[in-house]
């Protein structure tokens, strides 16, 4: 795959990551919920100008300065140890269309990591160093989903409001 490819393609992971998340808000029936895929959604929008950005200039230049990408998301090990610390349980309400809809976003975020560990092993230096910050982004985006998951079924947290029914 050639660096140009590997932007395209990546614009379409990221534009169905996004996508994911815009519907799991508009679709949340917890209003903490619903700002947790608003800010992934966002962020995934994010994603998408950058690589649109670095695509123009590959084709402009024939290069690609990888700028500055930030996340709103903690380190996976930041999440981790918060989700350790949590153990109170969950409130009986039934939260299985938050779980579906959390579960589709993992499976995005899970495929947009795969790619791009891919695309940092295959691409000569220059596509590898565009890509590196991605991995690290997607597996804190993974670890997130996988922790409001995890929450839902059992740990009695949601993003960051403790919900137990006392």
């Amino acid at each position: 795959m050639t660096i140009e490819e590997a932007i395209q393609t990546a614009i379409q992971y990221e534009a169905e990551v996004r996508d994911t998340y815009r519907d799991a808000a508009t679709r949340m029936t917890d209003p903490t919920g619903k700002r947790v895929c608003d800010v992934m959604g966002n962020e995934e929008q994010e994603h998408l100008d950058y690589l649109t950005a670095r695509l123009v200039e590959w084709r402009d230049t024939g290069k690609i300065q990888a700028a500055a990408l930030k996340t709103a998301v903690p380190s996976c090990e930041v999440i981790a140890d918060a989700a350790a610390n949590v153990s109170c349980g969950m409130s009986d309400v039934d939260r299985a269309a938050e779980r579906e809809m959390l579960s589709k976003a993992l499976e995005a975020e899970r495929k947009t990591s795969s790619f791009y560990r891919q695309m940092v092993a295959d691409l000569p230096p220059e596509g590898r160093q565009l890509f590196e910050r991605f991995v690290e982004i997607e597996e804190g985006h993974v670890a997130m989903v996988q922790a409001e998951i995890d929450s839902l079924t059992g740990t009695g947290a949601w993003f960051d409001v403790l919900e137990v029914k006392l």
